[in-house]
C-alpha cells in the first residue's frame, strides 16, 4: 500500500482467512484506531436464505461454500462505495437464516474494510480490494474460537459445531479458502506478524484518511 493515493478516493482493504483466524479482531482494531473515517462491511451479511434447508444445528447447509454467498452482490456494492456512493446492504439473521427486511445503509468514508472467509475467492471481487491482507492461523486455534462463537454467539451445540467443522468447514477452507492466500499482498502468520502489519496498517490508513 502507498501513500500516494488521491485525496478523496475510497481505499478499500480486504482481510481474509479461515473462521477464526483472527481477521475481524484485526478488522475491528483498525476500525477502532480510524473512527468514522472507516467502515467494516461483513461478508457474513451477503449469505442468501438457508431458512428452509436449516436442520437447527447446521448440518444441512454448507455456509462455507461460494454458492452459499451472494458474492456478486458483495463486489457491486463494492464498487458503488469506490465511486464515492453510498450503497445498501443485506442483513442476515443467524437464528433464523433469513435475510431482515432493512438493509444497512453504508456510507462512502475514506477506508472501507472488508472481512470474510472467501472474499478472495472470485475474481470479480478481488479486483474491488486496494489492498488484500491474509490470516494464515492453524487449524486448531480456528476451531477454537469457531466453537466458542458458535456456541456463546449463535445458539449452537459444541457437537453441532464440531460435526459441521469436519464435514464442512476443513474441507470448504481447503479447497476455497487456503488457495485463496495466494491473492493476498500481505500473509500474516503469527502474533509478532499481527502486531507488525497491524502498527504499519493503522498508520498508513490514518494518513490516509486524514488526506
Amino acid at each position: 500500500m502507498t501513500d500516494s493515493i488521491r485525496r478523496n478516493k475510497t481505499f478499500i482493504l480486504g482481510v481474509a482467512g479461515g473462521s477464526g483466524s483472527g481477521k475481524t479482531y484485526f478488522a475491528q482494531a483498525l476500525k477502532d484506531a480510524l473512527g468514522d473515517a472507516a467502515t467494516i462491511v461483513y461478508q457474513d451479511n451477503f449469505y442468501i436464505d438457508q431458512s428452509h434447508r436449516f436442520d437447527h444445528d447446521g448440518g444441512a447447509v454448507n455456509f462455507d461454500h461460494p454458492e452459499s454467498l451472494e458474492l456478486s452482490l458483495l463486489a457491486k456494492c463494492l464498487g458503488e462505495l469506490r465511486q464515492g456512493q453510498g450503497t445498501r446492504i443485506p442483513r442476515y439473521d443467524f437464528k433464523t437464516h433469513r435475510r431482515e427486511r432493512e438493509e444497512l445503509y453504508v456510507p462512502p468514508t475514506a477506508v472501507i474494510i472488508v472481512d470474510g472467509i472467501l472474499i478472495f475467492h472470485p475474481e470479480d471481487l478481488r479486483s474491488q480490494f486496494d489492498e488484500m491482507v491474509f490470516f494464515d492461523t492453524p487449524e486448531e486455534l480456528r476451531y477454537e474460537r469457531r466453537l466458542e462463537r458458535d456456541v456463546n454467539e449463535r445458539g449452537r451445540t459444541p457437537e453441532g459445531v464440531r460435526a459441521q467443522f469436519l464435514k464442512q468447514v476443513k474441507p470448504m477452507h481447503d479447497e476455497f479458502v487456503a488457495p485463496s492466500k495466494a491473492h493476498a499482498h500481505v500473509v500474516v502468520r503469527d502474533l509478532g506478524d499481527y502486531h507488525e502489519h497491524f502498527v504499519a496498517y493503522r498508520d498508513r490508513l490514518i494518513r490516509l484518511a486524514r488526506g
